[in-house]
């Protein structure tokens, strides 16, 4: 294991029946506190794919993504729960692993043939991954891939997204 790796998952830790019984939560925000744990996962991150923009999946994914898209000097672009971007949108249902949902990004988020990398914290069964790679297509994005901060493989979300490379920075 390598040792970002290891900072990675020392810096996660399991909250179970949260947000529901049966289901165990990764919580990320001891990794966020850590400073060093932080910038290591930034800037293995950013250093991925040259692209135009960043988007960042609500809400642990705005946490990483903007960060990315600073460092790699590229444009971010929020990926919000329906009812919460002000501008004309393009949406996305699809469902979780409890449940379903709906994301949305503004219409004119891309210019055509951007280059976009979606950023965020965890890829568990794909959904969510999934309704962002289509929105990011219908807004005329290009989606070079998808990185996560740790991938659930036992969900098998990477089968999902029909052979975009994702970047998983762990795998459990």
């Amino acid at each position: 294991m390598s040792e970002l790796s290891t900072m990675i998952l020392d810096r996660i830790r399991d909250v179970p029946d949260y947000p529901q019984p049966g289901v165990m939560f990764k919580d990320i925000t001891p990794l966020l506190a850590d400073p060093v744990a932080m910038a290591a996962v930034v800037d293995e991150l950013a250093g991925l794919d040259e692209v135009d923009k960043i988007v960042g999946i609500e809400a642990r994914g705005f946490i990483l993504a903007a960060p990315v898209a600073y460092r790699a000097s590229a444009g971010f672009v929020p990926v919000r729960k329906k009812g919460k971007l002000p501008a004309a949108t393009l949406e996305e249902s699809y469902d979780l692993e409890y449940g379903s949902a709906t994301i949305e990004v503004h219409r004119d988020a891309f210019t055509p043939g951007d280059r976009v990398l979606i950023v965020d914290d965890v890829l568990a069964t794909g959904g969510t991954a999934e309704a962002a790679v289509e929105l990011v297509r219908r807004a005329g994005g290009l989606v070079v891939g998808i990185a996560v901060l740790m991938e659930l493989a036992f969900l098998k979300g990477r089968e999902r997204l029909d052979g975009i490379p994702v970047h998983s920075l762990v795998i459990v």
